[in-house]
């Protein structure tokens, strides 16, 4: 629901300011950024609720005209009333939808009700009662394919050269969109130029975790992605995302040279800066000599108090102490995740051979031996991420690998003991 900003009554509703301090969403971004809009909380009551649930009738999620399955972190404001009856009322966000716009966005009371319904339920809501309706709330219900028929450079299995990106893969949310939008371009240049994809895995970035999870799990309801779903999310932090996609930026020429020599230059000195912690010392009050850096990994400590005692040889931003003090105190889990995933990715790498014969491994399933030999994976990595393929079926896979990596090891060897001898 969109509404006209002049006829809303901002008083009655609570300010909420954005940082003081905005972070960019580019590390290219150099100018300083400002707030220049505000956005406010406002809440239902009794009255609202009660014109809702006499209403459900009208709405075509609850009399059956939309039958497919809503978002489960979006929920509509009949959702909320009908299945939270407890709560007295709900909140919701007036958003600004620009400088140049007179469009305010209500987060929070998405809606399928009738038109006529939806000015009752904004009389109901003090300063909301004079406000104009632009754009009414609306539910919508589309068609989705099922994403386990692509690949995780998006193009679709059954049709060669067609890449998907978006809603019509099962997933919600602008940022879902756009980060498939991005991966599924790239991935239909790179196609066209004939030169490799480019797949990102899951220790790598959010967009990784996002393709790999509609790819192999599949959905069941419109997909949102979340920090949780990432089994390495230490690695995967605001402060560290151009180092861990400049590279491929610039190789696939995303990011022109320029901006590559600042990324190379800003990471020499963020080593600097950690050389400098590693092999400078303090004394602390309990008479101990301990390195800067293992000073910096008390809990109560900031890099800012380490720079107060001693000063850097080298002049970092603001945006790259955070990423520093980031290293330094997730340091011990960092380096235990760095082993699974080596660990993983030793796994994942093993070759399987051309002429292997899947249905003769046992254990296996027939389906897992039929998606095995329809697939033909090369990898127990490729192998992983076939539909269907279960966790019990990729161990398999990879003990039968062992047995058979071991018989060729033993083949040429001879036991201790014998003698062997040429006729």
């Amino acid at each position: 629901m969109r509404l006209d900003k002049h006829t809303i009554e901002w008083e009655r509703f609570t300010p909420q300011p954005g940082d003081e301090e905005p972070v960019p969403f580019s590390f290219r971004t150099h100018k300083t950024l400002e707030n220049k809009v505000l956005c406010y909380i406002g809440y239902t009551n009794k009255q609202t609720h009660k014109i809702i649930s006499q209403n459900l009738d009208k709405s075509p999620l609850y009399s059956g005209k939309i039958a497919g399955i809503g978002p489960r972190y979006c929920p509509s404001i009949e959702d909320k009333v009908i299945k939270f009856p407890h709560h007295l009322r709900h909140q919701f966000f007036l958003e600004p939808e620009g400088l140049e716009t007179s469009e305010t966005y209500v987060n929070g009371v998405s809606s399928s009700l009738p038109l006529e319904i939806q000015k009752k339920i904004l009389k109901s809501i003090p300063g909301l009662d004079q406000a104009k309706i632009l754009r009414s709330a609306y539910g919508i219900e589309y068609d989705a394919v099922i994403p386990t028929q692509l690949q995780p450079t998006l193009e679709t299995r059954p049709i060669k050269n067609l890449f998907l990106a978006g809603q019509i893969n099962g997933t919600s949310g602008y940022e879902e969109a756009a980060a498939q939008g991005l991966l599924a371009g790239i991935n239909a240049a790179l196609k066209i130029k004939k030169e490799t994809p480019l797949i990102l895995g899951r220790d790598e970035a959010y967009t990784g975790v996002l393709i790999d999870d509609l790819i192999t799990k599949g959905v069941e309801e419109p997909y949102r992605l979340f920090t949780s779903r990432a089994e390495y999310r230490l690695f995967l932090r605001i402060d560290n995302a151009d180092k861990r996609l400049t590279p491929y930026g610039h190789k696939i020429g995303l990011i022109d040279d320029n901006d590559y020599e600042a990324f190379l230059k800003k990471q020499e000195k963020i080593k600097k800066a950690s050389h400098f912690l590693l092999n400078e010392k303090m004394t602390t009050e309990e008479r101990e000599r301990i390195t800067l850096w293992d000073f910096l990994k008390k809990p109560e400590v900031k890099l800012k108090n380490v720079v107060e005692y001693k000063k850097f040889n080298v002049v970092l931003s603001d945006e790259e102490l955070r990423h520093l003090e980031s290293e330094v105190k997730y340091e011990g889990y960092l380096k235990k995740q760095e082993k699974e995933i080596a660990r993983i990715r030793k796994v994942d790498g093993e070759k399987i051979p051309k002429n292997i014969n899947f249905r003769k491994i046992p254990g296996l399933t027939r389906e897992a031996s039929e998606k095995l030999e329809e697939f033909k994976p090369q990898t127990i990595g490729e192998a992983k991420k076939i539909p269907g393929m279960t966790p019990a079926a990729t161990v398999n896979l990879h003990i039968y690998m062992r047995i058979l990596r071991k018989k060729g090891q033993n083949k040429n060897n001879v036991p201790r003991g014998t003698m062997k001898h040429n006729e």
